[in-house]
């Protein structure tokens, strides 16, 4: 049976990351997942902006609910912060005070939201078809040690999230190891990346990274894998060129987890978007033979 979900992109992803975007479509035609591009979509409104003006954050990201819930469409997201921000809008929503306060706004956009749309990362739709990724792996990835970054809004608050253990997470794991991967215990694999600090302190987003890079290493990883727009600025661009304080290279190549699967499955470098990691992808093409 076909699933069918509203798509809902953020912002990052179609502006900077047409990698995920592409391995993604690709991998979800492979399941037969039909994904429906979001007609009318806006900013998910940020749990920056929860910070400043929750009431604007909650019309932001009801406005999204409550589109998606009028076409009788379940959304789905590829971004960390859009499922994130909208999973916490719905949660939110619950309560039937703030729930009237944004049906208010909404009622002048022609709008209700009445709690019905269901808000999933992808990954989530990826390990319930986990025993039917599992028959599609044609080109296992044997040799390859990951060292996978789940991000934050993935797993926490887990009350909110309700996807993995925040603690010890594995679900995604579970996925990487489908492809013949191993996915590599690593010490500082729960830590920020330090994304949210490129804005006031590139400094200190740098020695979080630079610290993250060193733990990945150190566990004997040749990879970095993970699953948000935001983290994978950190690890495919702002370590471009980081190196340790023996001034030792600290590059890891970078992908996203649907680049992963689409190769173990099958899918060409093109239909994944290789060409559009910025960090050299030779390191891996050499275990794998590619």
């Amino acid at each position: 049976m076909t699933q069918s979900y509203e798509v809902f992109l953020g912002c990052a992803i179609p502006s900077r990351f047409n990698n995920y975007e592409s391995s993604m479509r690709a991998v979800a035609k492979k399941l037969g997942i039909k994904l429906i591009d979001f007609d009318g979509a806006s900013c998910c409104g940020t749990v920056v902006l929860k910070s400043i003006d929750e009431h604007s954050w909650l019309s932001m990201g009801g406005r999204n609910l409550a589109l998606a819930e009028q076409r009788g469409h379940d959304i789905v997201t590829p971004c960390n912060g859009c499922f994130g921000s909208l999973k916490d809008t719905a949660h939110v929503l619950h309560d039937k005070k703030q729930l009237k306060a944004v049906n208010k706004v909404l009622s002048g956009l022609g709008l209700e939201y009445t709690g019905k749309v269901k808000v999933r990362h992808f990954v989530e739709v990826l390990y319930d078809l986990k025993d039917e990724i599992a028959k599609k792996i044609v080109k296992p990835l044997d040799g390859l040690k990951i060292a996978f970054h789940p991000g934050c809004h993935l797993i926490r608050p887990s009350n909110v999230a309700e996807f993995d253990d925040p603690e010890l997470p594995g679900k995604v794991d579970e996925l990487l190891e489908l492809t013949g991967a191993k996915s590599v215990p690593w010490g500082l694999k729960l830590k920020c990346c330090g994304s949210p600090l490129l804005i006031t302190s590139e400094d200190i987003t740098t020695e979080i990274l630079r610290e993250k890079m060193k733990s990945a290493k150190e566990a004997g990883a040749n990879c970095v894998v993970t699953n948000c727009p935001a983290c994978h600025t950190q690890f495919d661009v702002q370590a471009i060129g980081l190196k340790d304080e023996n001034d030792e290279s600290l590059e890891l190549p970078a992908l996203f987890i649907t680049q992963i699967l689409g190769l173990a499955m099958g899918l060409d470098s093109e239909q994944i978007g290789f060409e559009l990691n910025r960090v050299s992808l030779d390191p891996i093409n050499d275990i794998l033979g590619l």
